[in-house]
């Protein structure tokens, strides 16, 4: 053999082992990273992601955009997917998620027990880790003591040119109303949205804090947001004259929501995985996660934010929030039949 040919052989030798050693320090790496795609907003996560890693060691990336893209994504991406967790907020996303095949089921005696069995998929594809309550909102100086019961109750015409709603066109009104086709049937639920719409003091905004800001100014008396929009409007401008009241008492309870996660089909990474999630639902992570937003804790031994627990306690409708999504295409053509834009 020719010493030239030699030498190349041995730089050759030297370059693949190089090379395989970069593809082994790359598996570990890769072992030691979670992927997250993520609806809830980056100021909301990366305070968690931050306390898992520092705790763990375990790297989080993440991506985040909202819940209709990144479901796409997750399904377009299929086996290729480089996520291994998704977390999205409202049950009719994460309810769309395991429709779509994109979420693995998952048992864990941690997230059945942490979790009410009411705020999670009965297959363990997904698990709420916050609950958002939708209740009523109303100006304490035009609403008096009694006037304000149920949701059904502000269909009644003595609301008539008092009510402000938020589009239909947004999730979180569409599973409310979703959760009352379940208890009522569609016949009467569509009479009572007819209702509110007939009751209407103007076209519904595009948002809850526009709607509570027209009641704040007069343009109407009462409405239906998530609780912690009230608590961002309140933070920012504590003198803003508005209560929350709790409807149903007597009944089912007042409609609440989560945002949750779920471990996707594909995940290269699923024990770690499961893992967080399971995180996420204990004590130690749950006041964060659901006091960053003015959240409720899915764990029910989990007290809230100080700020969240001034609004009072309530009873909560039990159905499994998994209703919200079964349900959503009919409640869809029904706030279009009742004209609820």
């Amino acid at each position: 053999m020719k010493v030239e040919n030699y030498q190349a052989l041995k730089v050759l030798a030297m370059l693949l082992s190089g090379a395989m050693l970069s593809v082994a320090s790359f598996v570990v790496t890769a072992a030691d990273e979670l992927v997250v795609y993520s609806a809830r907003k980056e100021h909301l996560i990366k305070p968690l992601f931050d306390a898992y890693s520092e705790k763990t060691g375990v790297d989080i990336r993440y991506i985040t955009d909202k819940a209709a893209p990144l479901l796409e994504r997750l399904h377009a991406e299929g086996e290729n997917s480089p996520a291994d967790m998704l977390i999205t907020v409202d049950a009719g996303n994460l309810w769309q998620a395991a429709e779509k095949g994109v979420l693995a089921p998952v048992k864990s005696d941690a997230l059945e027990k942490n979790i009410p069995a009411y705020l999670r998929d009965a297959d363990g594809h997904w698990f709420g880790l916050s609950v958002r309550a939708r209740t009523i909102v109303y100006a304490p100086d035009r609403v008096k003591s009694g006037e304000l019961t149920t949701y059904e109750g502000l269909a009644d015409p003595k609301w008539q040119g008092r009510l402000c709603l938020r589009t239909s066109k947004k999730v979180y009104n569409q599973s409310l109303i979703a959760m009352m086709i379940a208890q009522h049937g569609e016949a009467k639920t569509e009479e009572i949205v007819r209702g509110w719409v007939a009751n209407l003091a103007t076209a519904p905004f595009s948002n809850d804090t526009r709607t509570m800001e027209a009641i704040a100014a007069g343009q109407c008396d009462v409405g239906i947001v998530n609780t912690y929009y009230y608590g961002r409007l309140m933070k920012k401008s504590p003198d803003t004259r508005l209560a929350l009241f709790w409807p149903n008492q007597s009944d089912r309870g007042v409609h609440v929501n989560i945002s949750g996660a779920g471990v996707t089909r594909y995940a290269r990474h699923r024990d770690e995985a499961i893992k967080l999630i399971e995180w996420l639902s204990g004590s130690e992570a749950q006041g964060m996660f659901a006091g960053l937003n003015l959240e409720y804790p899915a764990n029910p031994d989990v007290a809230p934010d100080a700020a969240v627990l001034a609004w009072g306690d309530f009873r909560q409708d039990r159905l499994n929030v998994s209703k919200a999504g079964e349900l959503q295409a009919d409640s869809v053509m029904l706030m279009d039949r009742a004209g609820y834009k």
